[in-house]
């Protein structure tokens, strides 16, 4: 058991074929930001040698990171390359009824081989996630989902940090994973002593995951795209399906720091650490 223990942690991070989350520029068509995004399946590598059928956005899981300003006027054209219809919907923005993305409430689903065009002025700021509301559990589960974060339009109301980091929770086909992959797959957050980390937690599972932080405190600042009224200090939170929250950690201590989800289960078995495992690392 131990000798299983030393190996996965000696061979994080592991290198796999794959990197989600990769932000996307956008092209521009008389002052709107427009962004193409082509769903299809893809063998996607979780963690090293576990290889397994994802359904994706512009073949990368999570997919492309989109990041706006409130009051950008925006596009996306959505091509379906999967054998089944699919949809996209905004998670947290207040979009106007027609953009919202469900399948005969709001729009007819986009058929296999069709394309359906989404096009709004962002309306609130924040941490937000893009994803499948057709057959969901099946559609956002195998990958098809993403973050969407949208900078206040006054810059000052945001704090001034040295990294912004991305933390997408999932539990559904592929396991336990962040950010697509599952310990020692998992990337690291790499930080210089002083330095201010912003942290965006992302749940796109269908599981509770109590997110714990070795070493140093994380700081709450936002839930759901919203600042909390007072931030508040803590080294676990708890992250419930579809929420956000966001929370800042000063890089005081230095060391690699573990980072887990604190259901252990997700993370930790006789056969080493798997799963919804990464770390902090303050050099």
């Amino acid at each position: 058991m131990d000798a299983m223990h030393e190996a996965g942690v000696k061979a994080f991070p592991a290198k796999t074929e794959g990197k989600g989350n990769q932000l996307m520029a956008p092209r521009m068509d008389r002052g709107v930001k427009v962004y193409d995004l082509t769903c299809s399946e893809v063998e996607w590598e979780i963690a090293p040698g576990k290889r397994m059928k994802a359904w994706v956005y512009n073949d990368q899981l999570p997919g492309p990171q989109i990041r706006v300003r409130e009051g950008d006027r925006v596009r996306f054209n959505v091509t379906n390359r999967l054998p089944e219809s699919t949809c996209v919907h905004f998670h947290g923005l207040e979009v106007p009824i027609d953009q919202d993305g469900v399948p005969f409430i709001t729009q007819k689903p986009i058929k296999p081989g069709a394309s359906h065009t989404y096009e709004f002025t962002v309306p609130n700021s924040g941490s937000h996630m893009y994803h499948s509301h057709h057959n969901a559990a099946k559609q956002v589960g195998m990958g098809l989902l993403g973050a969407l974060i949208v900078d206040p339009k006054d810059p000052n109301t945001d704090p001034k940090v040295d990294i912004d980091a991305v933390m997408i929770l999932n539990d559904m086909a592929h396991g336990y994973t962040l950010n697509g992959k599952g310990f020692p797959a998992t990337e690291p957050i790499v930080a210089k002593r002083g330095q201010t980390i912003r942290i965006r937690f992302m749940n796109e599972g269908m599981q509770i995951h109590p997110m714990h932080l070795h070493g140093m405190h994380m700081t709450v600042i936002a839930k759901d795209g919203w600042n909390q009224p007072a931030p508040w200090k803590c080294d676990t939170l708890n992250i419930a399906p579809g929420e956000r929250w966001d929370v800042l950690v000063k890089a005081s201590n230095p060391g690699t720091w573990a980072f887990h989800c604190h259901i252990l289960t997700h993370a930790e078995s006789e056969h080493g650490m798997f799963g919804m495992v990464t770390a902090l690392i303050v050099e």
